[in-house]
């Protein structure tokens, strides 16, 4: 089933507000890394399009969608803290536009929550390796054995040495074995 505009906003302020709720500081990383756990993982496809990109998997389509979300008055940037990147906060013509669409937003509420829980608390570091793994494991690799997935994440960011590859890598197995049906 492919969702409407709005019907996909929805779900997108439902995902921003739980990612708060479990301490996100959600800049646009944290919602695009967010995103792509919710689509690729847990199932919701909300039709965003993701690459592999400078910290993990990137959507443009998500970008032009937040910005677009923002001229439509449903998100607000929040500066919280001088140096750092703003923070996405769903204002209340989104909270409205949540109600309005609660069967399509309740239907997918267990895969946010599980997402939101999942990565939420996350910096930007970890997120980065936990997408990559994702990416890696579903996309160019999914058949490939725990050591030449590592190996992939290595190779593509170089920064992330092969232990942390396979942390990352064992995290997301368990998560897949997780996620709510």
């Amino acid at each position: 089933m492919v969702m409407k505009r709005f019907e996909r906003d929805a779900v997108v302020t439902a995902l921003i507000d739980a990612l708060h709720e479990q301490g996100s500081w959600c800049g646009e990383t944290h919602v695009q890394k967010a995103m792509f756990f919710l689509q690729e993982m847990a199932g919701t496809n909300l039709h965003f399009d993701f690459i592999l990109y400078k910290h993990g998997p990137f959507s443009f389509d998500l970008r032009d969608e937040l910005t677009a979300m923002r001229a439509d008055l449903l998100l607000e940037i929040e500066v919280r803290k001088p140096g750092y990147g703003p923070s996405l906060r769903p204002t209340r013509n989104a909270r409205a536009m949540v109600k309005r669409y609660r069967e399509t937003v309740d239907r997918e509420r267990p895969r946010i929550e599980f997402v939101a829980q999942h990565v939420g608390d996350r910096d930007v570091a970890d997120l980065e390796r936990l997408g990559t793994a994702l990416y890696v494991a579903r996309r160019k690799k999914p058949d490939a054995s725990l050591e030449t997935q590592a190996k992939e994440i290595n190779r593509l960011k170089p920064h992330v040495s092969l232990q942390e590859a396979r942390d990352a890598i064992r995290t997301v197995r368990k998560w897949q074995e997780m996620v709510p049906a």
